[in-house]
Formats: C-alpha cells, structure tokens, sequence
C-alpha cells in the first residue's frame, strides 16, 4: 500500500490539475462568449446571401449560360471535401465527431465509385483521416498562428478551392464542419459548396420580403460577382460555428475534468486518512503492548 508521503504527492499533483483545467474552464467560457457572439451575427448575413444567390438561379432556371460554380460541371466523379477542425485538442469528442462524419462521407463516395480528394483546415482531424485516408489527403491547412478567425482567411480557403476548380481538379466540392447549437451539442455537418445549386434553401430563396426583382445587370453577370462571394461567406460561417463548438466542447470537458479532479481529490484524501488513523491505532497497540510487558 501507498505510503503517507505517496498520497500527499498524489493529493497534490491532482490539485494542480484542477486548478489548470478550472482556469481553461473559465478562458473556454470567456471565448465562448465571443465565438457565440459573432456566430449569431454572421447567420443572418449568411442566410440572406443564399437568399439571393437562390433567387438569382431561379430566375435563370432554364436559360443557358449559368455559372458552373452554380450548376456544376454536368459530373460528379471527382468530389473534394474541406473537413474543418480545430488544432487543438482537450475539448471532448468534437474533432472526432468531425472526422467521424467526414469518413462516413469518404466511405459512401468511395462506395459509389467516385475519387475522392481531401482539404483539412485544422490539424486534428487530420491528424484521424490520415489512418486510412492518408492517400486522399492534398494538404492541411492550420490554423494555430491565428488568434482569431476573420474574413481573410476564409478568402484565402475560398481562392484555393476556386483555383483547383477552375483548373478541373474536382467537380463538386462539399465542406464539414461542425454547426453549434448549444454548450452541450455541436452537430457534424456536411454542406455542399459546389455547385451552390444543391445548397440552396427554396424556402429562404422564396423569402425576400414578397417583392419581385428586376435586376442590372442580368443575373448571369451578377451570379459570377456573388458566388464567389457567396462561397467565402460559406466558409467563413463555418469557420465561426466551428470556433463556437470548440469552445463549448472545451468548456464542458474542463468542467468534467475539474469535477473528475475533484472526485479523486476526496477518494485519496479519504485513503489518506484511513492509512493515517490505521499508522497511529498500530503505534498506539505496540506503547500500549509495550507498557503491560514492563
């Protein structure tokens, strides 16, 4: 059994844990705050944008001309999926919901015959995809030298996926991510970013106030100013709802952690006090033993 120094050590080694998973509790729900914040306020800018982009396609429903980044190329052989993670850990099971969800989505396209290519922006789901599809991964994108997620850098996201497109690297492109709902559930999502007619949600696309519009200029010129745009605004939403769920994944696990802590602080400290109470009842029998035999 442990001696009374092993337990104190012990003892001590757990509270210095707690202390720094209870601080990381507290920084998680500080960023959290923000990361909320900014993902409620890109939403309906998001919403709005598909909006558009959905009212400009129905209105060329039938003409020929269309952008392929809004009908395709008339293939789907060859798919490209943008998994977007985080690039660090100690936040739960939220990179591993990610990478879950993107190898359900590789396995299914590799099922259905097509070539399947793999962007990751951020380190840890890649860091699970490369198991098995290690052949399929192009390149990791990290993340860590930014202290916070901005328009520029889904810019720079966006320009590479539209480069590999326009030299016919893939034919559809779909981006994983994780959208927040609350602290407690961040749901694994898979959205199709190209072609964005798959995208598109009728019912928002049919509610821009009721009113009918005309255009200028036509709605082939403007949808070859707005996808792109609309693409980055994609992205750049995903890219936030992702920050959130970290946070509140990390939020949670550190809350579990600090009480787990807290758990073993009391059981060894409980361990501690009997091995003491049975250390004095041994000494006290051996003085008393040894006063009756003199």
């Amino acid at each position: 059994m442990a001696s009374l120094k092993e337990f104190r050590d012990r003892i001590d080694s757990v509270k210095s844990i707690q202390k720094i998973t209870k601080a990381m509790q507290m920084v998680a729900a500080a960023k959290l705050r923000r990361a909320q914040e900014a993902v409620e306020a890109a939403r309906p800018y998001a919403a709005r944008m598909s909006a558009v982009v959905g009212n400009l396609s129905s209105a060329m429903d039938g003409r020929p001309g269309a952008p392929e980044l809004l009908v395709g190329t008339g293939k789907s052989d060859v798919h490209l999926l943008v998994v977007a993670s985080a690039d660090r850990g100690l936040c739960g099971g939220f990179n591993s919901q990610i990478a879950r969800h993107a190898r359900a989505e590789v396995s299914r396209l590799i099922r259905d015959g097509k070539t399947v290519k793999i962007l990751c922006v951020g380190g840890k789901a890649a860091d699970q995809l490369k198991r098995v599809y290690a052949k399929q991964i192009i390149d990791v994108i990290s993340l860590r030298e930014h202290k916070s997620i901005d328009s520029t850098i889904a810019a720079d996201i966006s320009a590479r996926i539209l480069s590999m497109f326009e030299a016919g690297d893939f034919d559809v492109c779909t981006l994983v991510f994780s959208r927040f709902q609350s602290v407690m559930s961040q749901v694994p999502t898979a959205q199709v970013l190209i072609p964005a007619m798959q995208s598109l949600d009728e019912d928002a696309a049919a509610d821009l106030g009721g009113a009918a519009y005309d255009y200028e200029p036509d709605e082939e010129d403007i949808l070859k100013v707005l996808l792109p745009r609309n693409l980055t605004t994609q992205i750049f939403q995903a890219l936030l709802e992702n920050v959130a769920g970290e946070m509140g994944a990390k939020m949670s696990a550190m809350d579990n952690s600090t009480r787990n802590a807290g758990e073993m602080i009391d059981k060894l400290s409980l361990q501690y006090n009997r091995k003491r109470q049975s250390m004095i009842t041994t000494e006290l029998i051996e003085i008393i033993a040894g006063a009756e035999a003199v």
